[in-house]
């Protein structure tokens, strides 16, 4: 039986309310290490102080049950390139990870992951080809191997068996808070961690995630399943349309807990994982509205998938849900858009439409009025994660570093011609977003 299954509806009063929430999701498997270590170094692009975060998850033991997603993006990283690579090992024992820069077609960017690699190994008294490398950061800026090689030692003192947290926070970049979900089934659990702010739209974001299991359930039982659910979670999420260089999902376990119902087990990763996916769109670089599209009676998963992205996706209905302006014309015309550029011949006239409950568009017209506008607007002013700051020195931030809530602006498609759904999240469109991105590598 599941137990602990994330409450979509938490609510926090304070960075510490959330902070101890994530300590209480954090505890780690069995048979599982986390630690991190943190450096100073002078990127060779731009000749100016930075930081970065190694972080190393062990397991106690090699294991053979492992499974990993990689990006689709036709330009991928050098830790992708490897972890593609790595999935025929027949044993995985760590993986190390590093923020700040990706290793994206660096110069001799594969060789210097697998430095990396080599040095954890003989810190672990294991073979490389067990390490898996993951970077995150900005792209075409190279690995300083010198600086990373001097600090990986440092991260052995670190390494405890108790909590995540320290993990997930070590992985982030520009993400405001860490991100842990967890499941336990009977005596074993599931417990992911996530990052992922910006240029996120998952064909399997620089999204990086990591799911550990102390409960065994074999290698091609456990590849199948991620995929299976990686398709409707972090495959149908969208914060800015751009698919990373860098994506990966993990999942490794230790096999200390005989699986007793394999549906039980795949229910609880398929929740952690649609939980951490939308924690990463909650998260997400500038923005104040998570937006939740729920596709009904498509005649397809893939149609009604790609018509919920193409709505998160729409600058105009974006920058109206930033500004707490139910524009729902802006909503029509990127339907009419999509289906017009990618689906012709989708039959619309049998198209209803919702905003928060209510009914904005039938039979082939809008159904609007001024209690309607009133009631529309108070569903975003309530949906709304901050309210925006006023810039300092020309550069927007946060108000908050944690997630007031969990509550999403709700947009219904009922488009009456199947029985397939899909529900796609997304994010709006703010200054923060532009501020973040004009300034990144500044």
């Amino acid at each position: 039986m599941l137990l602990n299954v994330s409450s979509t509806s938490l609510i926090f009063s304070s960075q510490q309310a959330h902070r101890d929430w994530l300590a209480s999701q954090a505890k780690l498997p069995d048979g599982f290490r986390v630690g991190s270590v943190r450096f100073n170094f002078i990127p060779r692009e731009t000749p100016k102080p930075a930081k970065m975060t190694l972080t190393l998850l062990t397991l106690d033991e090699s294991t053979e049950l492992f499974a990993a997603m990689f990006t689709r993006n036709a330009m991928p990283g050098a830790p992708v390139l490897i972890g593609r690579r790595r999935l025929q090992e027949k044993c995985w024992r760590a993986v190390v990870i590093n923020n700040k820069i990706s290793n994206v077609c660096a110069p001799d960017g594969e060789a210097t992951a697998e430095k990396i690699c080599a040095k954890v190994a003989e810190l672990l008294d294991i073979q490389p080809g067990e390490v898996l490398p993951s970077s995150t950061g900005v792209i075409g800026w190279s690995l300083p191997v010198d600086e990373m090689l001097g600090a990986l030692p440092n991260i052995l003192p670190s390494l405890q068996g108790q909590s995540i947290l320290p993990a997930a926070e070590g992985i982030v970049t520009t993400d405001l808070y860490p991100k842990i979900r967890r499941i336990d089934l009977g005596n074993g659990s599931i417990v992911g961690i996530a990052k992922g702010a910006g240029m996120i739209e998952p064909n399997l974001a620089t999204m990086l995630v990591y799911i550990l299991t102390d409960i065994a359930v074999s290698r091609d039982d456990l590849r199948a399943m991620l995929v299976r659910v990686v398709e409707p979670s972090f495959n149908s999420i969208s914060i800015d349309s751009d698919t990373s260089t860098s994506d990966t999902v993990v999942v490794l376990s230790s096999g200390k807990i005989t699986c007793s119902d394999m549906a039980d087990f795949e229910a609880g990763l398929a929740t952690v994982c649609r939980d951490l996916a939308e924690d990463v769109v909650r998260n997400g670089e500038g923005v104040r509205h998570v937006i939740k599209v729920k596709v009904h009676q498509a005649p397809d998963f893939d149609t009604a998938r790609h018509l919920g992205k193409a709505i998160v996706n729409a600058p105009l209905f974006k920058c109206a849900v930033a500004g707490n302006d139910p524009n729902v014309g802006r909503l029509v015309q990127a339907i009419g858009k999509h289906v017009g550029a990618q689906a012709a011949g989708l039959d619309l006239a049998r198209l209803r439409l919702r905003m928060g409950g209510i009914e904005i568009f039938a039979d082939g017209v809008f159904k609007l009025d001024p209690h309607k506008e009133n009631l529309l607007v108070a569903h975003l002013r309530d949906t709304e994660l901050y309210q925006s700051v006023a810039p300092t020195d020309g550069v927007y931030s946060p108000a908050v570093n944690f997630p007031p809530h969990e509550r999403c602006v709700e947009i219904e498609v009922d488009l009456g011609l199947g029985q397939a759904s899909a529900v796609v999240i997304g994010g709006d469109l703010t200054h923060e977003y532009v501020s973040e991105n004009a300034d990144y590598r500044s």
